[in-house]
């Protein structure tokens, strides 16, 4: 079983920054894939970003790549998602979570966060 704790999310005002942070109580080989995706109100889950924990690679999804950087300690089992020039639509319930399979689906993932909240607004 693996648990994974977010923090980081806060209320900030539109070109505003955030750091959110993902640790996660073990890393195996089945949950060695770690992402992060947010789910607005009304809306689908989407996928923000993913890390092979085991070599780094990584990838961010393209509506956000230009703002947002994913990176991780390996050495604290953690995940970062850097988060710039934020917009009110970034506002969402952001989550990590951890798999096996470098994918921005969310059904592919098998272990979750709890979330935590980005609230973009003036």
């Amino acid at each position: 079983q693996v648990q994974l704790l977010e923090s980081g999310g806060d209320s900030v005002r539109p070109g505003g920054s955030l750091r959110l942070s993902c640790t996660a109580s073990t890393i195996t080989e089945t949950t060695n894939i770690m992402g992060w995706f947010r789910q607005a109100p009304g809306k689908e889950r989407e996928g923000i970003a993913i890390v092979r924990t085991d070599d780094g690679t990584k990838a961010v999804a393209g509506t956000v790549a230009r703002r947002f950087t994913v990176s991780q300690d390996s050495a604290k089992n953690t995940l970062f998602l850097e988060m710039n020039s934020l917009r009110p639509d970034d506002t969402a319930m952001y989550y990590c979570a951890a798999g096996s399979r470098y994918t921005f689906r969310p059904g592919d993932f098998d272990y979750w966060g709890q979330g935590t909240q980005v609230t973009v607004s003036s």
